[in-house]
C-alpha cells in the first residue's frame, strides 16, 4: 500500500510524467511485492522559484531532479528498501530518461494502523 507524491521541475512532457508513474509501480511490483493495480500516485510540477536542490553528497544534481516520497507500511525491510531505490534509479534512467544522479528518493516508514484507503476504516489495524 504505498502512497507516492513525485515532485519536478514544471513544463515536462505527459509522456515523461507517466513514465515516471510507470515505472515507479514496476519497481515496486518487483521489489516491494506490491500488489497488482496498488497505484496511489501524484506529481507535483513547479516552476523555477519553488523548486530548489543542492548537490550535497558529493552528487551533482540537475533541474532534473526528481523527489520521489514514498509512504509504505513499516514491514518492508532494508534489503527491500536498498534493492528498490537501485530499481527506480535504473528503471527512470532507461524511460523518461532521467540521470541517477537525479533521482531523489525518500522512503516513509508507517505503521498499518494508521492507514484508511476508505470508507473510513482502519482496514489493514
Amino acid at each position: 500500500m504505498p502512497l507516492v507524491h513525485i515532485s519536478l521541475r514544471a513544463g515536462k512532457p505527459e509522456t515523461y510524467r507517466q513514465a515516471i508513474f510507470d515505472n515507479l509501480y514496476r519497481a515496486m511490483r518487483e521489489t516491494l511485492n506490491v500488489p497488482e493495480d496498488d497505484q496511489f500516485m501524484t506529481i507535483s510540477e513547479h516552476g523555477a522559484a519553488n523548486f530548489r536542490h543542492g548537490n550535497a553528497y558529493s552528487v551533482a544534481r540537475s533541474s532534473d531532479v526528481v523527489y520521489i516520497q514514498i509512504t509504505v507500511f513499516n514491514s518492508r525491510t532494508a534489503e527491500q528498501k536498498k534493492a528498490l531505490f537501485g530499481r527506480i534509479a535504473k528503471l527512470l534512467g532507461e524511460n523518461p530518461g532521467i540521470r541517477p544522479e537525479d533521482v531523489f528518493v525518500n522512503i516513509l516508514d508507517a505503521p498499518k494502523e494508521n492507514w484508511s484507503v476508505g470508507y473510513g476504516l482502519a482496514q489493514f489495524a
